[in-house]
C-alpha cells in the first residue's frame, strides 16, 4: 500500500484548523470497530454480495488490524429506532411472511436487486444495528472513530428497498449522531449516487450530504445531477459530484480534496459519516471507474486530519475479493500502519489468487474526465457551495 503522504494534506486542512473550536486528534485517534457474528452472518446475506463480509473480517484479522482498534459490540435495533427514518407500514409488512408473489412486495422495492429474504425484519435489524452502535459509540466519546464495513446501504428509501439495500443504516446512525452534533456531513463514494441518504435529508441544513458518482441515463439510481442542491430550507446543502467513466485516483482525489475543502469551511461539520463503497474499483462488475484501493485510503485520511468524530460504513464493491483489498487498505490507512503487498495465509486466501496481493491495478479504460470537464464541473460545484447561508448557522 503506498504511504500517505501527511505534507499533502497540510494544504487541505490549514484554513479549517483556523477555527479554534474544533479538537484535533494530538495523540493517535482510538478506532472502534464493529462486530458481531450475527452482524457477519447477516450481512453475508445481501444480495449480490454474499460472503463478503466474512472475507472482509478475516482479512483484517490475517493482517494484523484488528489488534489496533476497540470492538464494538452490536444488537438489533428496535422498532423505535428503525421508525426515526423507515415508515410503519414498510416495516410492518417486512415483519410478515413476505413471498415472491405477494402482490405488495413490488410496491415495497422487494423483486429483482432486493429479493424477499428469510426473516427479512431481523436482517434489517441487525444491519442497522451495526451502524447506529457505531453512532452510539461516537456519541458516548469512547472512540474517536468508528468503522462498520457491514453497513453503507444509502440506496433504501423511506418506505421501500432498493439496489440492493433494505433498510438505510447510514440515515439511521446520522440520526444518533444528531442526538449531540449539531451539524453532520455525509460523505459518499459509492460509484452510484447515495440518493437514499439525499432523499432523507434534503430539506434539512443540519446534515450536509456530499456524493461522488457516475451519472449517467441508465446507470442506477439516474439521481444525484450537480444541478441537485437540496430543497426548501435544505437548498445547497446537498452537492453532487458527477464524474465520467474511467475517473482514476489522481482525478478522484483532486477532485474530493477541492470540494471537500470547500464544504468544510462553509458548513463546518462536528462529526461526519463516510460511505466508502468500493464499486469504484477497476474491473467491478457494476462499475466503470478506475480507481485502486489508494483512492479510498486517500480520502479517509483527509477526512481523518480534519480531527472530528466520524463514522466509516461500507457500500457496494461487487468484485468481492477487491472490495476486501479495499476496506482492509481504508482501515490501515486510519489506523496509521503499512501492510505487506502479499496477502497473508488464512481461510479466504485462496479468493485472492491468482496475484495473492493486495494491491488493484488500474485497468486500461480511459479517463473520460478531461481537465475542462473537470475545470467546469468544480467551477459549477464551487458555486454552488458559495451559497450556503454559513452566517446562518454559526460559528
Amino acid at each position: 500500500m503506498a504511504a500517505i503522504n501527511k505534507e499533502d494534506l497540510k494544504c487541505e486542512l490549514s484554513d479549517f484548523k483556523k477555527d479554534k473550536k474544533i479538537i484535533q486528534f494530538d495523540v493517535k485517534p482510538k478506532i472502534g470497530y464493529v462486530y458481531s457474528p450475527n452482524l457477519i452472518q447477516q450481512c453475508n446475506r445481501v444480495p449480490n454480495l454474499t460472503q463478503r463480509a466474512s472475507l472482509v473480517h478475516h482479512l483484517l484479522e490475517s493482517y494484523g488490524l484488528l489488534e489496533h482498534v476497540v470492538f464494538l459490540t452490536c444488537d438489533k435495533v428496535d422498532d423505535d429506532v428503525m421508525r426515526g427514518f423507515h415508515s410503519s407500514d414498510y416495516l410492518d409488512f417486512l415483519k410478515g411472511d413476505v413471498g415472491v408473489e405477494d402482490e405488495s412486495s413490488e410496491e415495497y422495492g422487494l423483486g429483482y436487486d432486493c429479493p424477499p429474504l428469510e426473516n427479512l425484519y431481523d436482517f434489517i435489524a441487525v444491519i442497522a444495528g451495526g451502524s447506529v452502535a457505531g453512532a452510539k459509540a461516537l456519541v458516548s466519546g469512547s472512540v474517536d472513530v468508528a468503522v462498520n464495513f457491514c453497513g453503507g446501504w444509502h440506496h433504501a428509501q423511506r418506505d421501500s428497498a432498493s439496489g440492493f439495500c433494505y433498510v438505510n443504516d447510514c440515515v439511521l446512525a446520522i440520526l444518533e449522531l444528531e442526538t449531540k452534533f449539531k451539524r453532520v456531513l455525509y460523505i459518499d463514494l459509492d460509484i452510484h449516487h447515495g440518493d437514499g441518504v439525499e432523499n432523507a435529508f434534503v430539506y434539512s441544513r443540519k446534515v450536509f450530504t456530499l456524493s461522488l458518482h457516475k451519472y449517467e441515463e441508465g446507470y442506477f439510481p439516474g439521481t444525484g445531477a450537480v444541478q441537485d442542491v437540496g430543497l426548501g430550507q435544505g437548498r445547497n446543502y446537498s452537492c453532487n459530484v458527477p464524474l465520467r467513466d474511467g475517473a482514476c485516483d489522481e482525478t478522484f482525489i483532486h477532485v474530493f480534496q477541492t470540494v471537500l475543502r470547500e464544504v468544510m469551511a462553509r458548513f463546518r461539520p462536528e462529526a461526519i459519516v463516510c460511505q466508502c463503497g468500493a464499486d469504484g474499483l477497476a474491473n467491478d462488475p457494476l462499475g466503470t471507474f478506475n480507481l485502486t484501493p489508494d483512492a479510498y485510503a486517500r480520502c479517509a485520511a483527509v477526512i481523518q486530519g480534519y480531527g472530528l468524530p466520524s463514522l466509516y460504513l461500507g457500500g457496494g464493491g461487487y468484485h468481492k475479493a477487491n472490495a476486501s483489498r479495499c476496506f482492509t487498505t481504508i482501515l490501515a490507512a486510519l489506523l496509521g500502519e503499512k501492510l505487506s503487498t502479499d496477502i497473508p495465509e488464512h481461510d479466504y486466501f485462496d479468493w485472492y489468487g491468482p496475484s495473492f496481493e493486495l494491491n488493484v491495478s488500474k485497468g486500461l479504460r480511459r479517463d473520460e474526465n478531461s481537465p475542462e470537464y473537470i475545470r467546469i464541473l468544480l467551477q459549477q460545484v464551487l458555486g454552488n457551495l458559495e451559497l450556503i447561508a454559513s452566517e446562518r448557522l454559526g460559528p
